[in-house]
């Protein structure tokens, strides 16, 4: 009798293609697989059916991992949520590509597009079987050091001062690109510690604690650490979530818990976040 499940090599064959192929079309999410235990495995009913026309291809069983870019409200939902959820902030960049990679259940977003924010981008990476649900808006702006404050009211004025970067990859890193463009700068115009920052957490305490002067972050994170706020611009964050994911235990924890007062709370507490779209639907992939 044939086996239930095929290996990369067994697949390969029956395809006539090179086993490079098969894990291109894994990562493209073109053939049903699944990932157990890091191996990579295809059922072969699905595969017949895939093969024959008769239906769309399935990826893996995602890990309950949250990617993407850091959001400290959402990060504290995570647990106290109690929803059992990994999470690597990376950036929404990075974060989009983990995700069309099935290596994430959940992406954080926001990445500015001519659509608005990250419809775009999500659209462009070509994923299946996901949604985009509104998380929250947020200030967004720089963030200073209270003895610098009185000279630094924009973009331009960051020409020679200390600022604190994000990782390649992060939405904040495309925005602030983006920002200093316009003023005429570029971050060669910057003096920024040799390490950046992974979190919007970690910006800002990199300027609490004097190893920069200036960042670009979000209200909330200013508040936490007692820093100044220089509003620029409202962004949308997002989470773009696979389907089928959102129906486990651990992402409906989570999705009961976005209608609580006490994340309601939290969320006024922290500052800068509007809430009133939360749980929306912005986009579903076709």
């Amino acid at each position: 009798m044939d086996p239930s499940y095929l290996t990369t090599k067994e697949v390969a064959e029956l395809l006539r293609v090179r086993e490079r192929k098969v894990y291109d079309m894994v990562a493209a999410g073109e053939i049903p697989h699944r990932k157990v235990t890091g191996k990579l495995l295809f059922p072969q009913s699905e595969l017949t059916a895939w093969i024959e026309g008769e239906g769309a291809a399935r990826g893996g069983v995602r890990p309950a991992v949250v990617t993407g870019s850091h959001d400290p409200l959402l990060d504290w939902a995570i647990h106290e949520s109690g929803a059992a959820l990994a999470t690597l902030w990376n950036g929404s960049t990075a974060g989009l590509g983990a995700f069309g990679r099935g290596e994430a259940a959940v992406a954080g977003l926001h990445i500015a597009g001519a659509e608005g924010w990250n419809i775009d981008a999500v659209a462009a990476q070509g994923v299946r079987d996901a949604v985009l649900i509104g998380w929250a808006s947020r200030a967004r702006g720089l963030i200073l050091s209270p003895a610098v404050a009185d000279t630094i009211r924009g973009i331009a004025d960051l020409r020679g001062r200390r600022v604190v970067l994000r990782q390649e990859g992060a939405g904040a890193t495309a925005l602030l690109d983006r920002l200093l463009a316009e003023a005429g700068l570029t971050r060669s115009d910057l003096t920024s510690p040799a390490r950046p920052a992974h979190t919007e957490s970690d910006a800002a305490a990199a300027v609490a604690a004097g190893e920069a002067e200036a960042t670009l972050g979000i209200e909330a994170s200013a508040r936490q650490f007692g820093l100044v706020f220089r509003p620029l611009l409202r962004e949308r964050f997002d989470l773009l979530v696979d389907r089928r994911a959102w129906f486990t235990e651990a992402l409906q924890r989570l999705a009961e818990f976005m209608r609580s007062d006490a994340l309601a709370a939290k969320a006024a507490a922290l500052g800068g976040y509007d809430t009133s779209d939360m749980g929306r639907v912005r986009w579903l992939s076709p």
